[in-house]
């Protein structure tokens, strides 16, 4: 006999057998114990999720001659012969090929006789949405008033497109996607049952991938199982599904977060080097930022609503933590946009890979926020990519640079006194140890030492490294405090603050000033 394929071979014979469906197989195994038997029926649900299965399993309860429980037994005669398929009284029709109005006046002409060995002739109508509006309309009258030995089970993942009097007609249920848990349970039965094995991590990749059909669960696994005669891997399955893993997907947008474009490309070009599909990263990137989205509005439940472990839903808290909402609205934007444009491109990569950069460089969005693009001036910073400009002495500016003396800014106040050694040494060991900072540190310019505290001032072109360098403050004062064997304070000053007392509406401007030093001066509207 030749092979047949896990979802056919492992197919459920009763309703207790089906997965995840339990409102719908409870219902059903209570009509079948009471007699209450319904003319019509109406399966609706996505691919792979038990329509068909469940319409053949009560086929046979209905008419089995000793049913157990609501399910058909499977040993008496009837059941034998509706199980072999070559029954008359039992007819599976495939609307998606039979969508003519000839075809369903045939089957309102054959419904008139009596089933020859069954109690109840059943017609099961497959995709039934596929049929014709003159078909509907022919089958409308028979579908209503039926001979009482007459059973319809239509079957269809697309109800919307039936006409309401057919849906006013039927008994509806419908059949949900089934859980990663559920999915890997059923797979692990089924390898028990062929004595074959697969890893937990290979499970859940497949089952994942899967999307809560369990048909093409089982047709995955299949496929696994034919790549290998020993154990199916977590590489092995991502490697037959194309996808990259959980591990990878988190390298991957950590880089995407701390817009290190040439890390996001490294990141990408491993995994293709894997057997990556583009469309198939771009989708698992989607997936996996909608998770990041999750995290941040859910502090509760999140491993549930996810079906992850508890430790990745852990990591994508951490993850959301340190992503701004803007940005994490344009990713998900930017990559949704482009995997659709991967179907039909040339060079599906190069989709992913603009994606990926577009992400990581928000200064160069015309969409993106202010917020975003400090987001990434502090980042660049943090980094060493973008060292403070030195500070231009008067004496090396040119003549024709000079301003006028009445439009000279106020001078600057020499520092109270010189900095002592101990500062100079803290400062030192800061920037041996923390080489992002090193740059920074230097922009730095001490004011005095009042013996509990350190003041220091910034020129007003320097207020974003103030701000990066105010958020490494318990570092720099552990360092102090080292330094100077005593608690020691650090104050970060805007210079002329101390000598100048200023309005809210002079800040402001200052502020405004310093954004538009950063990002050039474009029409914005500011509203309270």
């Amino acid at each position: 006999m030749s092979y047949q394929a896990l979802y056919r071979a492992w197919r459920p014979e009763t309703f207790s057998e089906i997965c995840g469906q339990e409102a719908v197989t409870r219902t059903l195994k209570h009509q079948v114990m009471t007699g209450r038997i319904a003319h019509a029926y109406l399966f609706c649900g996505t691919r792979g999720t038990g329509k068909t299965t469940a319409a053949k399993v009560l086929s046979r309860a209905i008419n089995c001659l000793n049913p157990r429980d609501g399910d058909p037994c499977g040993e008496c005669e009837i059941c034998r012969a509706l199980k072999q398929e070559n029954s008359m009284d039992v007819l599976e029709i495939d609307a998606a090929s039979n969508n003519g109005v000839d075809e369903i006046r045939d089957l309102r002409e054959k419904i008139k006789y009596p089933p020859t060995l069954t109690r109840y002739k059943v017609y099961i109508i497959d995709e039934v949405h596929m049929l014709s509006t003159g078909a509907f309309n022919a089958l409308l009258k028979t579908l209503e008033e039926p001979p009482a030995h007459a059973v319809f089970i239509l079957a269809t993942t697309e109800p919307q497109r039936l006409p309401a009097t057919i849906l006013s007609r039927c008994q509806r249920f419908d059949f949900h996607r089934i859980s990663v848990d559920v999915i890997v349970g059923r797979l692990k039965a089924v390898l028990a049952g062929i004595g074959r094995s697969a890893s937990e991590e290979a499970l859940s990749e497949i089952a994942r991938a899967a999307e809560g059909a369990l048909r093409d669960a089982l047709s995955l696994l299949d496929v696994c199982l034919s790549y290998t005669d020993g154990e199916v891997s977590g590489q092995l399955a991502r490697d037959v599904l194309g996808t990259a893993g959980r591990a990878a997907m988190f390298d991957f947008v950590d880089a995407l977060v701390d817009g290190d474009a040439g890390l996001a490309l490294t990141r990408i070009d491993q995994v293709m080097r894997q057997g990556s599909d583009p469309q198939v990263f771009i989708r698992d990137t989607v997936a996996h930022l909608r998770g990041v989205m999750l995290a941040g509005a859910i502090s509760d439940g999140l491993a549930g609503l996810l079906e992850i472990t508890p430790e990745d839903a852990e990591r994508f808290t951490a993850q959301a933590g340190r992503i701004n909402a803007d940005a994490l609205d344009r990713m998900l934007g930017l990559f949704m946009k482009a995997e659709p444009e991967t179907k039909w491109a040339s060079r599906p990569r190069t989709v992913l890979e603009l994606a990926a950069v577009r992400a990581c460089h928000p200064e160069k969005e015309a969409d993106a926020t202010v917020w975003e693009r400090l987001d990434r001036v502090e980042k660049l910073i943090e980094r060493g990519a973008v060292a403070p400009k030195p500070r231009a002495r008067a004496a090396e500016a040119k003549p024709e640079e000079r301003k006028p003396a009445a439009e000279a800014p106020a001078p600057r106040v020499a520092p109270s006194e010189a900095p002592p050694q101990a500062y100079l040494d803290a400062v030192a060991r800061l920037q041996e140890e923390n080489p992002s900072i090193r740059k920074l540190l230097s922009a730095m310019r001490f004011v005095r030492f009042d013996g509990n505290q350190v003041v220091v001032e910034f020129s007003r072109k320097e207020m974003t490294i103030k701000a990066v360098l105010e958020k490494k403050k318990p570092l720099i004062e552990a360092a102090l405090a080292g330094a100077f064997n005593q608690p020691v304070g650090i104050v970060m000053n805007i210079e002329g603050r101390e000598q100048q007392s200023r309005g809210v509406s002079d800040t402001a401007r200052e502020v405004i000033n310093q954004a538009y030093d950063v990002f050039g001066r474009e029409k914005t509207s500011i509203e309270d």
